[in-house]
């Protein structure tokens, strides 16, 4: 079954109070997305597995630990899922970057895709799928059976704000992929707006309405 992750680190969630103010411009909410999405990579990288090696200091051979097996990589739903992935690189920066497109319907609420390209070796790789926002969940759970079906199974998704819908949707299509959460907020509005959330990512990280 998923995992849930919320985080409670206070600098994120100090920072989370700032993106939510309406009164926050594009260029601070674009820094202050970069710098959650690095914190909140700190701690969701948490559980990767360590192996042992012998190196070499100036002073004497010695045994460290690096990152064993599996290469990782992340990929933004587009277009809101950009602005976490600078700050994630920071962090792993030799991971790959894949992008998938997906815009909601206004209508139904469902997504729609409009472009996908991955690392050639995506299969072989952790992902780490972001998005700053999990409403309905439906580009979640549509952007997570699209890599499944090239054959990637080692999947995580990242979001900043969440609403108890969309985790309950992720949970229950795909319950072997773990989620990490910066804010879990009330309930979405008659709109699939996040109460109280921050309003359109994408429009307040581009500057568009």
């Amino acid at each position: 079954m998923s995992k849930v992750y919320v985080m409670d680190h206070p600098l994120i969630q100090h920072k989370i109070g700032w993106i939510r103010r309406k009164e926050t411009g594009a260029k601070d909410f674009r820094t202050l997305i970069s710098e959650i999405a690095m914190l909140m990579c700190y701690e969701a990288t948490r559980d990767l597995k360590l192996q042992e090696i012998e190196i070499e200091t100036p002073i004497c051979k010695t045994t460290v630990k690096e990152l064993k097996g599996k290469k990782m990589a992340v990929v933004p739903i587009l277009r809101a899922g950009l602005g976490m992935v600078d700050g994630m690189l920071s962090i792993i920066p030799a991971a790959k970057v894949g992008h998938i497109g997906l815009y909601r319907d206004p209508e139904t609420l469902e997504p729609v895709e409009y472009y996908c390209k991955l690392p050639e070796d995506c299969s072989e790789r952790e992902i780490f799928v972001v998005d700053p926002m999990l409403a309905t969940g439906g580009s979640s759970v549509a952007a997570i059976q699209m890599l499944k079906d090239k054959g990637v199974k080692n999947i995580h998704f990242m979001c900043i704000i969440a609403a108890p819908e969309g985790v309950e949707r992720m949970k229950k299509a795909h319950p072997d992929v773990d989620i990490y959460i910066g804010a879990l907020d009330e309930r979405l509005n008659d709109h699939g707006y996040i109460v109280p959330g921050l309003g359109d990512a994408g429009d307040r990280i581009f500057g568009t309405k």
